[in-house]
């Protein structure tokens, strides 16, 4: 079920008919203009406290003399697990960054009740100065408000945070849950022709590898049962031998969605082997092509289980004249963002999300940040995408008797901010 929800201001909603067409990117690229997770240095000018009854903003600054603590509340992006669930049941995330950076130093979340603020939870602070903390994004169905205190240490005096809402993020725009059987209308499937001479020449997208039940959307990549004929890899992907063609999950809201700035999030269950990539993923509503005003952004790809570099990788491809420039790479540590030992990116559903702003892109997992990129940004409209698909240089890698695979959606979820940019 699509979902379209008036928002609260100040955001700006943009939702609308869109034309155009758009062709992946799927090459991996090196490792370009990535910044690490906390590398960025904080430029958001200092906040006067809210005053008493006034709805606090979603990003708070408080400096002293010698200490600074940016506090930000995030969209309810937080929900690891093994089943589907509703995005309802999903947790904020309260991100705080202090300075000077403290390792091991104890960071107090608290809640405002009424005129008072009650402690519920208690961190560590980490190498990078930031302390993350998964709290509920509503209460009643009203927003919440948060702050924290830096606990005293050797070298440093406690310090309060000024407050945050989530007010901003209680409605999203746009929000598709795949209840029911089918497809809701806003999606339609992508690539359906197979594209000889390209680097997808022995698969295409098909209805036929895509399923609605049980509150979740299966692609998948499946054998095209109607090819009479093998495929032939040439090119810069050339491989000895045939290949049977390949039918792929590949769905998007082009011409139906799109949206300017903001945070978009999909839950998601990748596949599990290498041969296919499963990608959610945001193009310009007039597509990807030589002298495009947008970029695409490929919020997370997976690469399968065993992957030497970890499987996951967020990018941003952008043209320069005719000249297609790629940046972003593989998330380094990407097992640090599991949960455990048992959990894995085939075995359990995680939040991944992009935020999206005039002058960056912050990329997270269940709300912790992988990476960020700047320099030309995308400033129009993007739709989003989600796909297993399998190019050419990926299908050697798989027998065809290993097929199909899958990849699960349980939700997908933007909230458009207009042009306000909050990424610190």
């Amino acid at each position: 079920m699509s979902v379209r929800r008036p928002a609260r201001p100040p955001a700006r909603r943009s939702a609308r008919l869109l034309l155009g067409a758009g062709t992946a990117l799927l090459l991996p690229a090196t490792l370009l203009a990535w910044s690490a997770p906390g590398s960025a240095t904080d430029s958001a000018p200092s906040a006067s406290p809210a005053a008493v009854g006034e709805v606090p903003a979603s990003t708070s600054v408080r400096a002293t003399g010698h200490q600074r603590i940016r506090l930000e509340a995030l969209p309810p992006v937080v929900q690891p697990g093994g089943t589907a669930a509703s995005p309802a049941a999903a947790r904020a995330a309260v991100v705080a960054t202090l300075r000077p950076v403290r390792p091991g130093r104890r960071v107090q979340l608290q809640v405002r009740e009424g005129e008072s603020w009650r402690a519920v939870a208690t961190r560590r602070q980490d190498g990078r100065g930031r302390v993350q903390f998964a709290a509920a994004a509503s209460v009643g169905g009203e927003a919440v408000s948060y702050r924290v205190k830096a606990m005293a240490s050797a070298s440093s005096s406690p310090l309060k945070s000024e407050p945050v809402s989530t007010a901003r993020w209680l409605d999203a725009t746009w929000t598709d849950e795949f209840d029911g059987t089918h497809l809701g209308p806003v999606w339609n499937h992508r690539g359906r022709e197979y594209a000889h001479g390209s680097r997808r020449s022995c698969a295409k997208g098909d209805p036929s590898a895509v399923s609605v039940g049980g509150g979740v959307v299966r692609l998948s990549v499946i054998k095209d049962p109607d090819a009479t004929t093998r495929c032939r890899i040439q090119g810069r992907d050339a491989r000895a031998g045939r290949f049977g063609y390949r039918l792929n999950g590949h769905i998007g809201t082009q011409h139906a969605f799109a949206f300017r700035y903001g945070v978009a999030a999909a839950r998601v269950k990748f596949h599990r082997l290498r041969g296919q990539h499963g990608a959610f993923w945001l193009q310009p509503a007039d597509g990807m092509h030589a002298g495009a005003l947008g970029s695409e952004i490929d919020v997370v790809e997976y690469f399968g289980d065993h992957h030497p570099q970890g499987g996951l990788a967020s990018f941003m491809h952008r043209y320069d004249g005719k000249r297609r420039i790629a940046s972003g790479g593989w998330i380094p540590r990407s097992r640090s963002f599991l949960t455990g030992r048992r959990d894995g990116w085939s075995k359990n559903y995680h939040v991944f999300s992009v935020e999206w702003t005039p002058r960056m892109l912050v990329f997270r997992i269940d709300g912790k940040e992988t990476g960020r990129l700047r320099g030309k940004i995308s400033a129009v409209p993007q739709f989003p995408i989600l796909s297993l698909i399998s190019a050419n240089y990926e299908i050697p890698k798989i027998k065809e008797k290993r097929l199909p695979q899958h990849m699960y959606v349980d939700w997908v979820r933007v909230w458009e901010t207009g042009a306000q940019d909050s990424a610190g």
